[in-house]
């Protein structure tokens, strides 16, 4: 649950719109982005592979009174240059990148080089190429936002997590020169550092979350602490994990990692209990 005490009022998202593009909209995070951004006035753009989840947050979102376009597309086969192509028409202030997942948990050797292939296209390329396209129209209006969702995971390297966190620590660091560049031109960039987070995601994968000792957030909490710190960037912890990130920060690093890993491994064999 977040503190509300560490997050500033909610802004005026006004300065965000008209338009909103919105990474994996469908469900947990992204939906709840749309939604808030919705209730504060700013049209969205929902992008997701699955058209029916797309289908719900769309409807929420048109109740609030805004104008919704949705886009069932894969972010790693031409979903980039259709979002583009849908949005050439109108103005986007505010940018929103929350699609990434693991979509291969594989120690690196043992994988599918392909697939791994798949979780840089998702979490980096895909990002990269929005973020150049909507930054410099940013950049030229002197006004915006973008907001790249990262993980606990891009702090410390894990099995099974090798390329994953690795590309989730590359969008961290790029997005802090990204935030150095644009400061200066009116444009707002955050890097948004989840922890575990209550998504429909994390219970299909089993993941049991009144584990001992987890923090867990609750998507609409991280929405609303996200977009609270936006203009205050370049990195923000949702609340309860700053302590985990200051301690895998630390200089011994083969005591974060096998520790991190240790962890881990007590919480995947947790995971493969409960789907048992």
């Amino acid at each position: 649950m977040t503190d509300d005490a560490a997050v500033p009022p909610d802004p005026d998202l006004s300065k965000y719109g008209p338009w909103a593009v919105i990474a994996g909209g469908s469900e947990g995070v992204g939906a709840e982005f749309a939604r808030r951004l919705a209730r504060g006035g700013v049209n969205v753009v929902l992008v997701a592979r699955k058209p029916g989840p797309l289908t719900e947050v769309a409807q929420a979102c048109r109740d609030l009174g805004v104008e919704v376009r949705v886009l069932a597309v894969d972010l790693t086969d031409g979903g980039v240059e259709a979002i583009v192509e849908a949005t050439a028409d109108v103005e986007v202030g505010l940018l929103v990148c929350n699609a990434g997942a693991n979509t291969h948990g594989m120690e690196f050797l043992d994988g599918d080089p392909r697939e791994f292939q798949r979780v840089i296209d998702l979490n980096l390329t895909a990002t990269l190429a929005l973020v150049h396209h909507y930054g410099r129209l940013m950049r030229d209006r002197q006004r915006g936002g973008i907001l790249l969702v990262g993980s606990l995971s891009e702090y410390a390297g894990s099995v099974r997590h090798t390329v994953y966190g690795g590309v989730k620590a590359f969008v961290r660091i790029f997005g802090e020169g990204l935030w150095l560049e644009l400061r200066d031109h009116g444009v707002d960039v955050l890097t948004l550092v989840l922890g575990v987070t209550r998504t429909p995601a994390m219970a299909r994968a089993g993941l049991n979350f009144d584990a001992p000792g987890m923090v867990v957030s609750e998507p609409a909490d991280v929405a609303r602490e996200g977009l609270a710190h936006l203009a205050h960037g370049p990195v923000h912890v949702i609340s309860g994990n700053e302590k985990s990130v200051a301690w895998r920060t630390g200089p011994d690093r083969t005591k974060v990692v096998l520790t991190t890993h240790k962890a881990m491994t007590g919480l995947l064999n947790r995971e493969q209990s409960h789907n048992g």
